[in-house]
């Protein structure tokens, strides 16, 4: 397998003839169809996003921070909780996960691009513009009846509230056209995934032997087809309601408000899973080079990801306990929603079985790594907690459930992402993040993150109510909410040093080699950061460790496949 790439006048022959620097940069970053260009585009803009969406966030917990508090109107709050609850789900999670599979999965399948590249960047730009009108709705008319610009009725838009009825102005337009833009960007990036990790892997890479990480990505954009077309289907439907009398959802014309619910979390709670198992995807990769073992039951874990794949399409009514369905529905989702803990488990126990007796390298992507599982553990517990009817009952609408679905996305999903852009950063810019700064974000990030939410699932239990944008003195929750946003104070401190210690080592920093991490899969057999073309002549693979039997010639791992 070479890596040694091949001249660049040799398979861009104008690469060598002087051109403007506008023109260079709108080849590389705004023409382009190379997956990897499209990958980091894909993640910049999700960690732009992320930066606002922060913000939104922070000024959420300012308003909660001590009772009967006027830092936020009633309407500007809901402004605030809705559109930070939507870009963190479809301009953040979603933007950050395509990243990483266009620029990962060519590379660890050993090919030079994604199957279809045109499509690709449409999937990008169809994202990027979704993100644009979302937000420029704060510069739209509101409209003679003055409901405000931006969104306001929750990233979960549920109907009537949603109707022209009780919202008459455009911003909820602007929500629903943005989410069906950037619906169709994610569906055309699964289709891509898809076809490229089952139509050009490397001579060799038989299923059995394709990258985990590969895999997990295969599933995901399996559950994004299926997911993602019953909330398109659902945007439309409100469209016609909003704009042409259907009354799909008007239950004043015998439309029904729970048909909205039933599309809306039949995407909703697939897509947890359809963010959380790319940050599955990238703990596999990184405990078993960070502890020097193979993963520990490698087919158990195939088959965990297909079974949640598979499950988790199974259990969106587990969000409706309240709205009326019959008992033996309730009993359904509950037995479900149980049952996908079951593979998450087998997971987390091969993530730990691998690192025992490991020689374990406390490197910071291992520190993030370890962290996810702790965090992800105690989510998993309070998830099935609330799978049970009667308790989700009395919970269900409280703080315990905000604090149980950021311990997930934010205590789980980040802690995994960041693991990632640790790990990758070398490949993609060929230099070195640093430790000293790492750790430092990776701790201060820790502790803020437990500070800001730990305490929000004894609020809940003390009854607590979701999406209030005030609250009265003596109740005791005052504590509780005084400490979570000193909390979020924390995070940001972090997040500032994380985004000194990227742009630092952009500029200077420690030059990082083909292979820093001593790595076993494809695309560590290139160069850092890897040529357009990915390799200079196509791999062969014999083993699921590539890279293994390259440096380890006397003891191969196609020796234990075949034996």
């Amino acid at each position: 397998m070479a890596s040694i790439p091949y001249p660049a006048e040799e398979l861009h022959p104008h690469a060598a003839g002087r051109r403007s620097f506008w023109a260079s940069f709108a080849d590389e970053w705004i023409f382009t169809v190379d997956h990897k260009h499209l990958g980091l585009m894909y993640i910049i803009i999700a960690l732009l996003f992320f930066v606002v969406a922060g913000l939104q966030g922070a000024a959420i917990r300012i308003q909660l921070m001590i009772p009967n508090n006027t830092f936020l109107s009633p309407q500007n709050f809901n402004r605030m909780f809705t559109m930070h609850g939507t870009t963190m789900v479809f301009f953040v999670g979603m933007p950050f996960i395509a990243g990483l599979a266009n620029y990962l999965v060519p590379l660890m399948i050993g090919t030079r691009d994604m199957a279809f590249p045109r499509l690709n960047a449409l999937g990008f730009w169809l994202t990027l513009f979704g993100g644009i009108l979302l937000y420029s709705s704060y510069l739209a008319w509101a409209g003679p009846a003055g409901s405000g610009s931006a969104p306001d009725v929750g990233w979960f838009a549920y109907a009537p509230l949603t109707e022209k009825a009780f919202s008459p102005g455009s911003s909820t337009d602007f929500w629903i056209l943005s989410i069906i833009m950037s619906s169709a960007g994610s569906t055309v990036t699964a289709i891509n995934i898809l076809a490229t990790a089952l139509c050009l892997r490397a001579k060799g890479m038989t299923l059995a032997r394709m990258p985990l990480l590969v895999w997990m990505f295969c599933v995901v954009s399996f559950q994004i087809l299926v997911a993602l077309p019953p909330l398109t289907a659902a945007q439309i439907m409100l469209l016609l309601d909003r704009f042409l009398g259907a009354h799909f959802f008007d239950t004043s014309t015998a439309g029904d408000a729970v048909l909205w619910r039933h599309f809306f979390w039949l995407f909703g709670h697939p897509e947890v899973y359809i963010l959380m198992i790319p940050g599955f995807a990238c703990i596999t990769e990184i405990v078993p080079v960070f502890s020097r073992k193979p993963i520990f039951g490698r087919a158990a874990m195939i088959g965990a990801s297909v079974s949640i794949g598979f499950i988790s399409l199974g259990v969106w009514a587990h969000h409706m306990y309240t709205v009326g369905m019959p008992s033996r529905a309730n009993i359904f989702f509950a037995v479900a929603t149980m049952l996908v803990g079951v593979p998450t488990g087998i997971k987390i126990f091969n993530w730990i079985a691998t690192m025992w007796g490991g020689r374990i390298r406390f490197r910071t992507p291992m520190l993030w790594a370890t962290a996810f599982l702790f965090q992800f553990l105690i989510a998993g517990l309070t998830g099935i907690m609330l799978a049970v009817a009667p308790f989700d009952w009395q919970l269900g609408n409280s703080y315990f459930v905000v604090a149980h679905f950021h311990y997930t996305l934010i205590g789980g999903l980040l802690c995994t992402l960041f693991a990632g852009v640790y790990y990758w950063f070398p490949k993609a810019t060929g230099k070195m993040l640093s430790e000293t700064l790492g750790k430092w974000h990776f701790w201060l990030l820790i502790i803020g993150f437990h500070v800001t939410f730990d305490g929000l699932h004894i609020a809940g239990l003390l009854g607590m109510p979701r999406r209030i944008y005030t609250y009265p003195a003596g109740r005791g929750w005052e504590g509780f909410n005084y400490f979570s946003t000193w909390g979020v104070a924390i995070q940001a401190v972090a997040i500032l040093i994380f985004v000194w210690n990227v742009l630092d080592s952009l500029i200077r920093g420690k030059a990082a080699g083909n292979d820093p991490w001593d790595a076993w899969t494809l695309e560590w057999g290139t160069t850092s950061p890897p040529p357009s073309y990915n390799f200079a002549t196509l791999p062969e693979v014999r083993s699921s460790r590539p890279l293994w039997d390259l440096k380890h010639p006397e003891d191969p791992d196609w020796k234990y496949e075949q034996s």
